[in-house]
């Protein structure tokens, strides 16, 4: 049988002008055809819905859900791009993991860029935000942008990703299917923070989709009395880092 392909709709563009367009991606769908080759890609539905082309400036894997920023025009691609390579965008992520981790920390190991390329370094911050039996609620900020790097962090550190098939476990995985609904990986990007090309820093919060917030809700790990309804985008304030002091 085959999988329903997730839907983008108009509620889930978080941001948009003339020249940006931020959208929240459902989990299960491709950010583009790449290697997969996927006929419906988050791209081509992003196109049909604005009515116009449009250029990725990053991608989020197949599983992840959360905040990803397109271009209208291609001749902005590179600059924001540059902005990615610079670190000056700020990821705020999300994930449910096996395990309780310390407080926070940050896990500096590094990574192949790309598959079977070299490694590069790479690093990611941490924060606990609440547990649930054996398991930890986290925030995430990468400060690099490799291949599976969230995922790929998080196992080294023996704290895998609840419904990761390729770095987690098994058991664990059938386990939060079958108590609380639970059908993909529990990986979210929250937060995205850049400089428009205006000039002018924005963020942009994208909320949770239903799959990951009802079973979190199940757990009291999300208040379900919390507003579900799309935050706009801030201008000129960009996001906190969960590190600062």
């Amino acid at each position: 049988m085959t999988e329903a392909v997730p839907v983008v709709r108009a509620r889930d563009v978080l941001y948009r002008d003339d020249a940006l367009v931020v959208v929240n991606k459902p989990s299960g769908l491709a950010t583009h055809r790449g290697d997969a080759r996927d006929r419906v890609t988050l791209l081509s539905q992003l196109r049909d819905l604005v009515g116009r082309w449009v250029y990725p400036v990053h991608r989020l894997d197949r599983a992840t859900s959360g905040a990803v920023l397109f271009a209208i025009e291609k001749h902005w691609v590179a600059p924001l791009q540059a902005q990615f390579e610079g670190r000056t965008v700020r990821k705020h992520y999300v994930a449910l993991v096996r395990g309780v981790p310390e407080t926070r920390g940050v896990i500096d190991r590094a990574l192949p860029r790309d598959m079977g390329g070299p490694r590069v370094p790479a690093e990611t911050y941490f924060e606990l935000r609440g547990s649930f039996e054996r398991f930890g609620w986290l925030a995430l900020q990468p400060r690099t942008g490799r291949r599976h790097q969230l995922r790929r962090h998080l196992k080294h550190i023996s704290h895998p990703i609840v419904g990761d098939v390729k770095y987690g476990k098994g058991t664990v995985n059938r386990s939060f299917r079958e108590r609380f609904g639970l059908h993909r990986l529990a990986l979210h990007a929250r937060a995205l923070a850049f400089d428009h090309p205006g000039g002018e820093r924005i963020a942009v919060e994208a909320p949770l989709p239903e799959d990951l917030r009802e079973p979190l809700v199940k757990m009291g790990l999300v208040d379900s009395n919390a507003p579900r309804s799309r935050p706009e985008a801030i201008r000129n304030k960009p996001l906190k880092s969960m590190h600062q002091t």
